[in-house]
C-alpha cells in the first residue's frame, strides 16, 4: 500500500509539474510538494513527528538551497569561461568547489543531531534514503519526459 501511495503521489505531482510549461516557480513548488509527500510517506510520520520534523527539515533545506544556488552559479560561470581561465583562476575554481562540497557536508552534519532530536534513528536513516530515492525518481521522470519529447519530435519529422 505504501509503495502504491508514493507512486500515485509521484504520478499526480509529475503530471502537474510538466503541465506547468516553462514557468519555473510553480514547477519548483510542485517538486517541493511532491518531495514532502514522498518523504512523509516513506517515513510514516505521525502528526506529532511531522509537526516537529518539518520546521527543522525546512531550515536544513533552505541552507542547502542557498549553498547549491551559489554552487550552480559558480559552475555556470566556470563552464562559460573555462577556456579563458588562467591556471590560477582554474585552481581557485576547484578550491571553491571543494570548499562548497565541504560546506554541504557540514550542513548535513549540523542537522543530523537535530533530526535525531525529533525522529528515531531508524526514521533519520529512512530520511536520508528517501531523499536519495526521491532524487533518483525525479531524474527518471525528467529523463522519461525528455525521451518522450525526442520521440515526439522524431514522429513529427516522419511523413
Amino acid at each position: 500500500m505504501k509503495k502504491s501511495l508514493s507512486t500515485i503521489l509521484m504520478l499526480l505531482f509529475a503530471g502537474s509539474i510538466f503541465a506547468q510549461g516553462q514557468n519555473k516557480k510553480p514547477i519548483r513548488e510542485n517538486v517541493e510538494s511532491m518531495k514532502i509527500g514522498f518523504i512523509t510517506d516513506k517515513l510514516s510520520l505521525t502528526p506529532e513527528e511531522a509537526q516537529k520534523f518539518w520546521p527543522v527539515y525546512n531550515q536544513y533545506n533552505e541552507e542547502l538551497d542557498k549553498l547549491r544556488s551559489t554552487r550552480r552559479q559558480n559552475m555556470k560561470d566556470a563552464r562559460e569561461n573555462m577556456d579563458e581561465m588562467s591556471d590560477k583562476e582554474a585552481e581557485q575554481f576547484v578550491d571553491n568547489e571543494l570548499t562548497m562540497r565541504q560546506d554541504e557536508l557540514d550542513i548535513q552534519k549540523k542537522y543530523h543531531p537535530k533530526f535525531k532530536a525529533v525522529l528515531s534513528a531508524k526514521k533519520v536513516a529512512k530520511l536520508y534514503r528517501a531523499e536519495e530515492d526521491f532524487k533518483r525518481r525525479l531524474l527518471e521522470m525528467i529523463q522519461n519526459r525528455q525521451e518522450g519529447k525526442r520521440s515526439g519530435q522524431q514522429d513529427r519529422r516522419r511523413p
